[in-house]
């Protein structure tokens, strides 16, 4: 084995480009490159995955590297990363995970439909759990949100078995708020990216 394909080309920049094709840019988290601490790889991961998991990617691609320049030839973003891939599937993030290079996983997300689901009780798993994010009241938000957060409620207290939801209701929408709303990035219309998850959840019932 030469480690060049039959043109000259060195597998390496082969499987590079086999990869970008795959999963491009957007589905790629090289943590590799930024050279992070295992508690800064941990965070930027888990943060990434949520968003993923929201956006509706069904695979994505995470580079931890191989860990050679490490103590031991093991590196520790790459066993962090694999312990956290565990907590996440716990929390209803991740599906599963499969090693695509010594220094690379292919990770399988859960549907947004998922996290709708998750148990209502917080577990100690050790996957990082955001803090409610703002606004801390409903009616911060547009009445367009509001009105997809009440029917998604609607939707998962009647997977439950709910028959009398309103007792339930404003609290369900408020917790549907704070599960999805973890996945989605700051930034320009930040509400639309949020709508789009929750049609994305409903769509998925």
């Amino acid at each position: 084995m030469t480690g060049r394909g039959r043109r000259g080309v060195p597998l390496t920049a082969l499987w590079q480009a086999f990869d970008a094709a795959r999963f491009g840019e957007s589905r790629t988290l090289n943590l590799r490159e930024s050279l992070p601490t295992v508690d800064q790889a941990t965070v930027r991961l888990d943060r990434w995955l949520r968003q993923k998991q929201v956006e509706g990617a069904e695979q994505v691609l995470v580079i931890t590297g191989r860990g050679n320049n490490s103590e031991g030839g093991v590196s520790p973003v790459r066993e962090a990363a694999i312990r956290h891939f565990h907590a996440l599937r716990r929390g209803n993030v991740v599906a599963g995970h499969t090693e695509h290079t010594p220094g690379s996983f292919v990770v399988t997300l859960m549907p947004v439909k998922a996290l709708v689901e998750a148990p209502r009780r917080r577990r100690s798993s050790g996957a990082i759990v955001p803090p409610p994010p703002s606004p801390p009241s409903l009616d911060a938000l547009d009445p367009e949100t509001r009105t997809l957060l009440r029917h998604l409620a609607e939707n998962a207290l009647d997977h439950l078995g709910v028959r009398d939801r309103g007792p339930f209701l404003e609290d369900e929408m408020v917790r549907q708020f704070g599960v999805i709303a973890a996945g989605v990035a700051e930034g320009p219309d930040r509400e639309g990216r949020l709508r789009a998850a929750i049609r994305r959840a409903m769509d998925e019932y």
